[in-house]
C-alpha cells in the first residue's frame, strides 16, 4: 500500500442533541454531534414525534401567496 495517502483515524466520542453519547473510530475528529441517533430516532425507538408541519404550510403560503394573487387578477 502506498504511504501518506489514508486518512488520519481518531476515536471520536459522538454526542446526540438528546444526550445520548458513544465513541467510535472516524476521520471527522475526536468530537462530533449529531441531531438525530438510534435512542431517539422514531423508527428505532417506536414512538411518533410530530413536526412543526403547520409552520412550514404557513411559510409555505406566505411565500407563493403572490402567484395566487397574480392569476386571480
Amino acid at each position: 500500500m502506498k504511504k501518506d495517502i489514508h486518512p488520519k483515524v481518531f476515536k471520536a466520542k459522538i454526542t446526540c442533541h438528546c444526550g445520548y453519547e458513544t465513541e467510535a473510530l472516524s476521520t471527522k475528529g475526536e468530537k462530533i454531534e449529531v441531531e438525530i441517533c438510534s435512542q431517539c430516532h422514531p423508527f428505532y425507538t417506536g414512538k411518533q414525534r410530530f413536526v412543526d408541519t403547520a409552520g412550514r404550510i404557513d411559510r409555505f403560503r406566505k411565500k407563493y401567496a403572490k402567484f395566487g394573487q397574480a392569476e386571480k387578477n
